[in-house]
């Protein structure tokens, strides 16, 4: 019996240890995840009134610029996928890549090539676990994205894109990120970067006639300037928001962690309990059995 107590009492301690790691991660990740949606936040107006401003050209002009062109044959896509570089975050990474292996079947049943641009140190795991290869990764600017990394990124893909098909170029570029909905529900988005699906800022009949708009120096040009910065602000924002999903993330897995300890606890602090009852219950036993042999 005191050697069973010995152990129930080893894992009551245990327990308690991890408690305070999990709920000191969650009280980390709560702090950080509200910086983080302020960041989201504060994206949020440049990106829409960018993608208005690339509407405005698209739609109001008459250029055929190859950012905005559908490639007549598609041979190969690119999928960037964001993860993280940590884990502890519950099902975040292992969503976003399921979502990516989905594209990736989809596009490959489609007659595409796909290749994988990777963010995250998860992300490069998953691949060279299953030794498959990937054009460039990104790693160590997951948890506070920069947007020195979006612009890398967004360097990389415009180069992919641009280069001939028979040169290895990809006609569709994707993004694969986890949106955070709630704290709670935090789902993978994919989205179309290249060619562009400006939705944005066209012009709405109830509000009533469209503005005249007048280029300078031309259309070509305004759109050479505006979608480069475009698409980097949307890359951004998917790093950003990626973060903040995965801060929301950590806090609810760390919670149910706590919560597990908790109940961990509260049974092995009972077994204990019964150990002892048990203990000294056989102790009080052999004491009166000697006491009766002794007066016998």
């Amino acid at each position: 019996m005191g050697a069973q107590l010995r152990v129930y009492r080893q894992k009551i301690r245990s327990a308690q240890t991890t408690k305070k790691i999990t709920r000191a991660m969650e009280l980390i990740a709560a702090s950080r995840i509200q910086k983080a949606k302020a960041r989201v936040e504060a994206s949020t107006p440049y990106a829409t009134a960018i993608t208005r401003a690339v509407s405005a050209v698209a739609t109001h002009s008459n250029t055929d610029h190859p950012l905005l062109t559908e490639a007549e044959t598609v041979t190969r896509a690119a999928v960037v996928i964001f993860t993280s570089d940590r884990g502890l975050a519950g099902a975040f990474n292992s969503q976003v890549l399921r979502e990516a292996e989905e594209l990736s079947e989809l596009l490959r049943a489609e007659g595409k090539d796909v290749v994988y641009y990777l963010v995250g140190r998860k992300a490069q795991g998953y691949f060279a676990f299953r030794q498959r290869a990937s054009e460039r990764v990104w790693l160590g600017d997951t948890e506070n994205p920069g947007f020195e990394t979006a612009k890398e990124i967004a360097e990389a893909v415009l180069e992919r894109f641009a280069r001939p098909a028979d040169e290895g170029g990809a006609q569709e570029i994707h993004l694969v990120y986890n949106r955070l909905v709630s704290m709670v529900s935090q789902v993978p988005e994919v989205h179309r970067l290249l060619p562009l699906q400006v939705v944005e800022g066209v012009a709405d009949p109830a509000e009533g006639p469209s503005p005249l708009y007048e280029f300078e120096p031309d259309p070509d040009a305004v759109l050479d300037q505006l979608l480069p910065a475009y698409i980097e602000s949307r890359i951004f924002n998917a790093l950003l928001a990626s973060a903040a999903a995965k801060h929301a993330a950590t806090q609810k897995a760390m919670k149910s962690a706590s919560d597990n300890a908790d109940t961990l606890i509260r049974d092995y602090t009972r077994l204990a309990n019964n150990a002892r009852q048990a203990e000294i219950t056989q102790q009080i036993s052999e004491i009166v059995g000697g006491a009766d042999a002794l007066s016998s």
